[in-house]
């Protein structure tokens, strides 16, 4: 009889006494998700898994429902981190994946993984001189969008990612549009008075035209919600108005698309150099 497969084996923690505490080394994979579920980042997916991997992220536990298929990405697509993702994906059958995860991404792995520090956020928020800008969302209101501007962000080196209002940046569908990038910058929400410090440059259709323009290393780039723009106080707290070139009767670009346009032109002339 072959032996059985320790990855599907019960957790150990079920036959205990309830009440009875478990090391968390000698308990399994699906146990320690419970446990950590409802303070952890969730990391959806290979991609997400593998960049908060690859800048620095404590990754807690990692579930897939194919293993080698999931090792097979990390060969081709991130061998550099694929030793760190082999020792930690546990094998779990497919039903089990998909009743830990709100949606079943198509790699078919998840992970939870500490949030950074909101006191270390804050300090690298407000180190200077900074040599790069913050991007500043201004009261966003949907959840992939703001996704897609941390990883841009990301991409493009930027110092951090601030939100304003209610939307929390770190919910699970925020980091799946970010593709785990959110442990490569700095991302937190506050309030507009409480943004750090620095020259605001908000995007404004009535604003100069950006082209004009060179966005300094220390800036705060604001962008208002695509359906009402900048709210009254961050338009009170910025120090320049900047508009983005656009065709007469076009209404407006999507949030991502500014942002991309904007951190492009800032590098363009002379940022991240």
């Amino acid at each position: 009889m072959a032996a059985p497969d320790p990855a599907s084996a019960p957790d150990p923690a079920s036959a205990l006494v309830p009440g009875t505490p478990v090391p968390d080394r000698d308990a399994g994979p699906v146990t320690r998700w419970h446990r950590r579920s409802g303070t952890a980042v969730l990391l959806d997916g290979f991609h997400a898994l593998k960049h908060a991997v690859r800048f620095g992220a404590k990754v807690e536990v990692a579930v897939t429902a194919d293993r080698a298929a999931a090792l097979a990405l990390a060969d081709e697509l991130a061998p550099d981190v694929r030793d760190a993702l082999a020792a930690l994906l546990a094998e779990v059958p497919y039903e089990t994946y998909a009743s830990l995860v709100p949606r079943p991404h198509p790699t078919a792995v998840a992970a939870l993984a500490v949030r950074p520090s909101r006191a270390g956020n804050l300090e690298k928020l407000a180190h200077t001189p900074r040599t790069a800008p913050v991007v500043v969302l201004d009261l966003p209101r949907n959840l992939g969008n703001a996704g897609a501007v941390i990883r841009l962000a990301a991409g493009f080196g930027a110092t951090g990612v601030v939100t304003t209002g209610t939307l929390d940046p770190w919910h699970p569908t925020v980091v799946r549009g970010g593709a785990g990038l959110h442990f490569a910058t700095a991302v937190e929400r506050l309030p507009v008075d409480e943004l750090p410090a620095g020259p605001v440059f908000a995007l404004d259709p009535e604003g100069d035209d950006i082209r004009a323009l060179k966005l300094p290393d220390d800036a705060l780039l604001a962008f208002g919600s695509e359906r009402s723009g900048l709210s009254a106080e961050l338009r009170a707290r910025a120090d320049h108005l900047v508009a983005l070139p656009m065709r007469p009767q076009v209404s407006s670009y999507n949030l991502a698309t500014s942002v991309a346009m904007t951190l492009y032109h800032w590098s363009a002339t002379g940022g991240a150099s």
